[in-house]
């Protein structure tokens, strides 16, 4: 007995030796078979990479493994990875005049370790993920900027990056909304681009500063006392803080009329998804100058530039939009439209009364 028992157990060592071995045989086989053809899927993958991906991602998010400029470019990004300038725009600053903004109103800067002539950026790694490039492609010269001082350089990982009067241009990571100018002076190496290309600190004290407005509306001033009605802003504000009996203080236009954001609109990159008779309904907001906005901060206030080509206000990275069913100044008809359509309070964001 004690035989045919030991004699079971091999003969069932056998067979799981033989299991085993058709397992290995057949792993081996699939492995050699994709070696030929799985790269190709591989590849395949990488160039199905959404179209925007990593071409204009969220301020919020630079410094990321998904949004570093140096990491290498994913197939629909521009060469390089590196950040899509847009329509190049000028900024009349308070405070150091006329700078160079990007599509979506974000400063520009220029590094004092770069050189113009012959262009060169001295800014790679570590580096490049505080201070994105600006990609060459998708950037185009817009409102204020000469298209002849537009070049590009190649930087080190072969990647064209944007130049401005010889300078490669960079974004700052650190200015997370349109209007900032956080990189100014950062090292005593960073400065806000000029539209010439020069530093615009160095200009803040000539012609450029004396274009600033003389006067400009108190950022915070009184708000409209709950239960009264808003009334057109004075003072030059064409943006303002009023208070609605149902929804609180609320952001309204030159006119008193409540501006909206539209859920569906993506904050990074801006972009309106109300067109057609959409936009019939709901009026894309005019863009104003920070500077005459009063109960809001002016670092929230930005713009974008929609299908068509006009430009649009934004509010902390949001499109607003007036709504034709508001006929009175204090009307907030349009509140929690749809579920998707909202007043915003003065930090930009949503209000829905409860």
């Amino acid at each position: 007995m004690l035989t045919k028992r030991y004699g079971l157990a091999g003969l069932c060592v056998l067979l799981v030796g033989l299991v085993v071995m058709a397992l290995w045989g057949s792993m081996s086989s699939s492995a050699k078979s994709s070696s030929g053809s799985g790269s190709g899927q591989l590849v395949g993958a990488q160039d199905a990479a959404p179209a925007g991906s990593g071409s204009y991602g969220s301020y919020g998010s630079y410094g990321g493994s998904s949004a570093s400029p140096s990491g290498g470019a994913s197939a629909g990004a521009p060469a390089g990875g590196g950040q899509v300038g847009g329509a190049l725009t000028v900024r009349n600053d308070a405070k150091l005049g006329m700078v160079v903004t990007d599509g979506q109103g974000f400063t520009l800067y220029r590094f004092d370790k770069d050189t113009a002539k012959p262009p060169m950026s001295n800014c790679n790694d570590g580096c490049a993920k505080t201070w994105p490039p600006v990609s060459k492609e998708g950037s185009t010269a817009g409102t204020g900027i000469d298209a002849g001082m537009l070049g590009e350089v190649t930087r080190a990982d072969g990647s064209k990056q944007l130049t401005l009067g010889g300078w490669p241009v960079y974004r700052y990571a650190q200015d997370a909304a349109a209007g900032d100018t956080k990189g100014q002076g950062v090292g005593g190496t960073w400065f806000a681009l000029a539209p010439d290309g020069k530093k615009a600190a160095a200009s803040a004290s000539g012609a450029s500063a004396s274009a600033a407005p003389a006067t400009a509306a108190p950022a915070y001033p009184a708000e409209t006392p709950a239960g009264e009605a808003p009334k057109p802003a004075t003072g030059g504000a064409k943006v303002s803080v009023a208070a609605n009996p149902q929804l609180g203080q609320i952001v309204v236009d030159a006119q008193g009329m409540t501006l909206y954001q539209f859920a569906k609109d993506p904050s990074w990159p801006m972009k309106s998804m109300c067109e057609g008779q959409c936009a019939m309904t709901w009026k894309p907001a005019p863009v104003v100058d920070p500077s005459q906005v009063s109960g809001v901060d002016p670092k929230l206030i930005g713009k974008l530039q929609r299908s068509d080509g006009t430009w649009q206000l934004s509010v902390n990275c949001k499109p607003v939009y007036t709504f034709t069913g508001d006929k009175a100044p204090g009307d907030a008809n349009g509140n929690g439209k749809d579920n998707l359509w909202f007043a915003i309070n003065a930090a930009g964001k949503p209000v829905t009364g409860k």
